[in-house]
């Protein structure tokens, strides 16, 4: 199998700039597995790096969707795919960057996801359910799905039920399409909430209000900005009068921040094959030892 490096982390970890000096380092290309960072427009609040932050590396995966568009996971996997197999056949190196933890898993653990054609009726039918009724049909159809899914986003909800209406409970087995090496980033828990406040401040002094604001005004839906979570979601609500004081606001908002920081190191540490480097230390040099003994170098 072909190689491939993989940063993931939590919120704040700094995995973009890491992988980014690594990409540097090794002649590589990133490929980008952040759930929100595939939408245009969708910048400050997804901490998309910018093209000077870039330094000339090649990103792939962002601004490929616009938003209102449904774009699912197995058009992250195609899309990903596609872009790894792309670069390595260059003779560069592939680097999947990102903390959104079902995408980082679809491509290093091979998910083979169920592709039957939509049934448009079926589809339809679920779109116009409220979430308390998509939530009843899971209940009685899968309950075990909803330990693991968003029930506030409305979209994944129906296309759970749509499988599980279905009759799918569970993905065919995995096939690694990769041999993979994960690097794990984080830092300690007070830390990291420090580096969270401080990209928080930044991003709303550099007017991520006014990005969602702009957003809403050129005809994304409430609904889709919702479904995002997070900043999206709170500066939504925040925009729409339900929040009775900016401090309410950003107290709400950072707490949820912190919990999702704190859910995504829940996740990554069930895996057992990440490899967790020291960011308070020399976190480049104790990567580059990893990836040149994965390579061989």
């Amino acid at each position: 199998m072909e190689k491939l490096v993989v940063i993931a982390g939590t919120n704040a970890s700094g995995k973009s700039g890491l992988g980014i000096e690594l990409a540097k380092k090794y002649n590589g290309e990133i490929v980008s597995a952040d759930s929100r960072q595939i939408f245009t427009g969708l910048d400050l609040g997804s901490g998309k790096v910018t093209a000077e932050e870039m330094q000339g590396i090649p990103h792939h995966l962002i601004d490929v969707a616009r938003p209102n568009d449904f774009f699912s996971l197995t058009d992250f996997q195609d899309n990903a795919y596609a872009a790894i197999d792309d670069i390595i056949a260059r003779g560069s190196k592939a680097f999947l960057v990102g903390g959104t933890g079902l995408y980082v898993n679809s491509v290093v653990d091979g998910f083979n996801i169920n592709r039957e054609p939509v049934d448009e009726e079926l589809r339809s039918s679920l779109t116009a359910m409220s979430i308390d009724e998509l939530i009843t049909i899971l209940k009685e159809k899968n309950p075990e799905v909803l330990k693991t899914i968003d029930l506030k986003n409305k979209r994944r909800l129906e296309r759970a039920c749509e499988r599980a209406i279905k009759g799918i409970t569970e993905e065919n087995k995995n096939t690694p399409r990769y041999e993979t090496l994960v690097i794990g980033v984080t830092w300690p828990r007070e830390i990291l909430y420090e580096r969270i406040r401080e990209r928080l401040d930044r991003r709303l002094d550099q007017g991520m209000i006014d990005e969602v604001a702009t957003l809403r005004k050129n005809g994304a839906t409430d609904e889709f900005l919702y479904g995002l979570g997070l900043e999206y979601r709170y500066i939504l609500m925040y925009l729409r009068g339900e929040f009775p004081s900016f401090e309410a606001f950003y107290k709400k908002l950072f707490m949820e921040i912190r919990h999702l920081a704190k859910e995504q190191m829940t996740w990554f540490r069930k895996r057992k094959d990440i490899h967790w480097i020291d960011m308070d230390g020399n976190a480049i040099e104790e990567a580059s030892k990893l990836i040149d003994e994965f390579y061989g170098c």
